[in-house]
């Protein structure tokens, strides 16, 4: 590749979570949980690509299934839409973007799919051939924070009875010094069981490979496993093993990942195990959602947008000329809206009304979620956190039961219409 492609700054709020990448078209969008793209966060290289070219290579701004990811967001198996969910995929997806723009604008003719695989290659083998971890080891204060909350967290779980374990892909050296500097040096007597290099998710699916322990000096050793004890570290193993080890089944395990698919999916679907997803992005979203000028504009959106509902039965000239007026002010409140969080993706939980497909992925697979561990810290180890009620649609305010009601899409406009 050329080696100009290096002059590119890395811009680390360029993209967000949740994302999808259509790998033949070297587009990078937004979608939202009834697949629709959220036209205006589509882009090619580094440049958002205008509305009227997005309806036209889709057909509408709709996303058939048949074309979407895989169960674990892989693109696969002749589908064309990647989506990137982790925290690595920031970098991934920025990488991404930067190659698609020098190619586009030095009118060099490429293969798009050609490169989402190298740069995916590229990324894989940053993790396999262990360059990440040697990097973050050889200066761990640049890019560790030590967590007195969390330590806190796991004390109080501990003192309270509770068994822990770790499961991680990350190597045993890795883990404990990272853990040393996170937690202390005696974070292992805090966990019950340590297990690294799982390999999630094929840990959760993969009956086959048995537990291997090892050594203080990373050493593998064969013994055969017929107990998992404190203060030891395994390797590899699998789920299924692992509750024949521990007996730890069902609702009454609690398992926190940050990755929804690869940490949480299989162990709700499969396992019923209860699952907490740690969305870091929720403490800055939290917060701009409590500013006074994103409550003020949220108000002015929804009177407005109530307004137009009401209204639009008038048709007479003035009134359909005053209907246009708020239609554009509308459409100029929802982008002001997305530009409070993510200048050209928005919010990372909803698009300009709908959820995400990130949102729906994370509601189907996690029981709560939340920003840290150290949230914990604020409830005691008995509480219960009781599901909300959520209103269906005919049994919001305002609804006379005389025709019927149900939310509908029109996929030109990408608007969600209620009819009451």
């Amino acid at each position: 590749y050329p080696a100009e492609i290096r002059k590119y700054d890395y811009d680390p709020n360029f993209a967000i979570r949740g994302l999808h990448y259509d790998v033949h078209r070297a587009l990078l969008m937004k979608i939202d949980a009834f697949h629709y793209i959220q036209l205006g966060t589509v882009y090619r290289g580094l440049s958002v690509v205008p509305d009227e070219e997005v309806i036209a290579m889709y057909d509408g701004s709709h996303v058939p299934l048949e074309q979407m990811s895989d169960f674990y967001g892989k693109s696969s198996q002749g589908n064309t839409m990647k989506q990137f969910m982790d925290i690595f995929s920031l970098p991934e997806m920025t990488l991404l973007s930067c190659v698609n723009e020098y190619f586009l604008k030095n009118n060099i003719d490429y293969e798009p799919v050609h490169l989402y695989k190298d740069v995916k290659d590229s990324i894989r083998d940053v993790h396999i051939k262990g360059i990440m971890y040697r990097a973050i080891e050889a200066d761990i204060e640049k890019y560790i924070c030590y967590a007195e909350q969390t330590r806190a967290v796991l004390a109080k779980l501990a003192d309270h009875g509770k068994k822990m374990f770790l499961i991680t892909n990350s190597p045993s050296s890795f883990v404990d010094k990272g853990m040393k500097f996170i937690v202390g040096k005696d974070w292992r007597d805090l966990f019950d069981v340590v297990i690294v290099q799982a390999d999630k998710p094929n840990f959760f699916n993969d009956k086959r490979r048995p537990f291997r322990k090892v050594n203080e000096r990373g050493v593998l050793l064969w013994d055969k496993i017929h107990k998992l004890q404190k203060g030891q570290i395994y390797k590899q193993g699998n789920l299924y093993e692992f509750l024949k080890l521990t007996g730890w089944r069902g609702s009454k395990v609690l398992y926190f990942g940050d990755h929804i698919y690869s940490d949480l999916a299989d162990l709700t679907l499969k396992h019923g195990w209860r699952t907490g997803a740690i969305i870091p992005e929720l403490r800055s979203e939290i917060k701009i959602m409590n500013t006074e000028k994103y409550i003020q504009t949220m108000t002015w959106l929804q009177t407005l947008t109530g307004l137009l509902e009401h209204m639009q039965v008038h048709r007479d000239p003035d009134s359909q000329m005053i209907l246009e007026e708020w239609k554009k002010e509308r459409k100029e409140m929802r982008e002001m809206n997305r530009n409070f969080f993510n200048a050209r993706f928005g919010s990372l939980f909803r698009t300009d009304e709908n959820p995400t497909y990130f949102l729906r992925r994370l509601s189907r697979f996690a029981d709560i979620y939340m920003a840290s561990l150290s949230c914990l810290l604020n409830y005691e180890p008995d509480y219960t956190f009781y599901p909300r009620r959520t209103p269906l649609q005919h049994e919001l305010p305002g609804w006379s039961g005389q025709l019927c009601t149900g939310t509908f899409r029109i996929p030109f406009l990408q608007e969600t219409v209620q009819i009451k």
